[in-house]
């Protein structure tokens, strides 16, 4: 074991938080690893809220990262339901919210992010939900099991990955559903007009209902509970039970009032780090929801918001913070379930940044995989109910190789195949 003398804190027990501790082990640091958390619970993965823990389908301990005994046999020193609140880089000290000083070697903020909070009346009646922590999932699970013997009503803001995967979840459990959302497709600005509309009709096979081009205005209460959501365009829609599910924010608060470097709306906000993951202070790295990074591959910062970027980037943030040689380059990936439909996503191509999308397969079924493209050059693709296929989908964005759109759209043209 090295480095015997050293102090290593992370502040944000989630999953790149546990990742980072746990890689800091593995590759043999031996000085003291501090895990802060805001939250009472250990470290748990945060997909399951809205799929398979959401619907019933998976228990409560499946979501957990570790087991208890873990952090114990690792030395891991947990400080849970402990929020830090203040950062000093000149002391190189963390101090908790009951006035505990952790000073530091090496210092990983992995915080996270949170659910925005539209500025409408009512968001603090009972029933009004966001969907973040492992609390919330447990609370919403029990209102759609109970809305759902009543014919109960659910109403969404926000046709994001999060709203459209509760929305299915909802009506498995036999809660009428509306989901409202400003822009005219589902994730409109996660997938475009094209495939957006796919999901649309997806969910409106299972009951759901859109109220597009609208924004909630007020969510109406009696006696202190949801009756009814109002929209800016004067509709009005019952509801028993509303989820907020219009996106998420960095939690930058401690770094900002830390003084370290935070990156500008155009490149997703969160904390600037370079490529090692390092911020503008060089003791002090970021990672996972936060981290606005530079990308090698894309030559440009982006912040992700999904599963995987916390699964690398801990473990990427740990090496670098261990003084190995760290290019945080992996290619964004994310994946749904919703229903009968499965899709995993990877590549990064925002609105704008593409020129033509390309199909291969039947989309009347649902199973074929879609590509963006900007001049024949591959920025991402989709698999949907298609598998085995992301890895060399991932390849073939990671080449930057020209492709023939013809060619790409030919199920019968291997995909390894494709790159010139």
């Amino acid at each position: 074991m090295v480095d015997e003398h050293r102090t290593f804190v992370i502040v944000g027990a989630g999953l790149a938080g546990a990742r980072a501790a746990e890689t800091l082990r593995a590759e043999g640091f031996g000085g003291r690893v501090i895990l802060v958390g805001d939250e009472r619970d250990r470290p748990y993965e945060r997909p399951p809220l809205s799929k398979g823990f959401l619907t019933g389908a998976a228990d409560r301990s499946s979501v957990f990262v570790h087991d208890p005994a873990w952090y114990t046999q690792a030395g891991i020193e947990l400080h849970l339901g402990q929020p830090a609140t203040r950062l000093d880089p000149l002391s190189r000290t963390v101090v908790l919210a009951d006035g505990t000083p952790l000073t530091y070697d090496r210092l990983l903020l992995a915080t996270g992010a949170e659910p925005r909070r539209p500025d409408v009346p009512g968001t603090g009646l009972a029933g009004v939900h966001r969907l973040r922590r492992l609390s919330d999932a447990e609370r919403l699970r029990g209102a759609l099991a109970a809305r759902g013997q009543e014919n109960g009503h659910l109403v969404i803001a926000g046709a994001g990955w999060i709203g459209l995967e509760v929305a299915a979840a909802a009506r498995g459990y036999g809660v009428e559903v509306t989901v409202i959302e400003p822009e005219p497709t589902p994730l409109h600005f996660a997938l475009g007009p094209e495939l957006g509309s796919l999901f649309a009709d997806l969910h409106r096979e299972h009951g759901v209902r859109f109220h597009f081009g609208a924004r909630v205005a007020e969510i109406v209460g009696h006696d202190g509970t949801v009756w009814a959501v109002r929209t800016d365009d004067g509709e009005e829609h019952p509801a028993h039970e509303v989820l907020l599910a219009v996106g998420a924010a960095p939690r930058t608060a401690l770094a900002e009032a830390a003084g370290l470097a935070l990156a500008g709306r155009d490149e997703g906000g969160g904390i600037a780090v370079d490529a090692s993951l390092r911020t503008s202070d060089p003791h002090v790295f970021a990672a996972g929801d936060v981290a606005s990074a530079e990308h090698p591959l894309f030559g440009r910062r982006l912040r992700t918001e999904h599963w995987a970027n916390a699964d690398d980037g801990g473990p990427a943030a740990a090496r670098a913070m261990l003084g190995r040689h760290v290019s945080y380059d992996p290619v964004p990936y994310f994946f749904s379930d919703q229903y009968d439909l499965g899709m995993e996503f990877c590549g990064h191509a925002p609105p704008g940044a593409y020129d033509q999308v390309v199909c291969r397969g039947d989309m009347g079924k649902r199973e074929f995989i879609a590509f963006w493209l900007l001049q024949g050059r591959l920025l991402a693709g989709m698999n949907v109910n298609v598998w085995e296929v992301n890895e060399r989908i991932q390849q073939l964005v990671r080449s930057g190789a020209q492709v023939d759109p013809d060619r790409l759209a030919d199920p019968g043209v291997p995909l390894e195949s494709l790159a010139s």
